[in-house]
């Protein structure tokens, strides 16, 4: 997924995430990781935020739920936040399914990537999870990308 990031981005894509991850946990390491600022992650979960003035002012973590963008909130989450509606969307989860289906707009091309976690070989294999997601891939024409079948690399380690 790294090696599509660059590409995309070194033929003019602006590339966001949109994680299972809640958005603060993410926001910390996308940038190292993927080179992609925190400013365009958008996490599957956020906690409310409330402004408070002490000694500097900061943004306090609250004890409840801003968001839970998964499923079919995942298309408002991202016009809310990106404005624009993917072109690209790529996805590993039946959470995914509004996502990619949200990323087709006719007569536009889109291209919708099911990336199927299937070596357990290599790593750990949920299919469990997609069967809805591969099942509407083959019923509308959206590309799947098997780890098993498809990709050389999993994980490059570097100690």
């Amino acid at each position: 997924m790294i090696e599509l990031l660059r590409y995309l981005q070194a033929n003019g894509f602006t590339n966001f995430i949109v994680s299972g991850g809640g958005r603060d946990f993410m926001r910390p390491i996308t940038q190292e990781l993927y080179g992609i600022p925190p400013e365009r992650v958008v996490g599957n979960s956020s906690v409310e935020l409330a402004f408070a003035r002490t000694v500097t002012a900061a943004m306090l973590a609250q004890p409840q739920l801003n968001v839970l963008d998964d499923g079919p909130a995942k298309p408002s989450s991202l016009w809310s936040r990106i404005g624009k509606r993917p072109i690209l969307a790529a996805g590993n989860t039946n959470g995914d399914i509004a996502m990619l289906q949200y990323a087709n707009k006719p007569p536009r091309p889109a291209l919708r990537l099911l990336v199927l976690h299937d070596d357990a070989a290599r790593e750990f294999d949920y299919v469990a999870g997609a069967e809805k997601t591969l099942e509407l891939a083959k019923q509308y024409g959206w590309t799947v990308v098997s780890m098993k079948d498809d990709w050389k690399t999993i994980f490059v380690w570097v100690e």
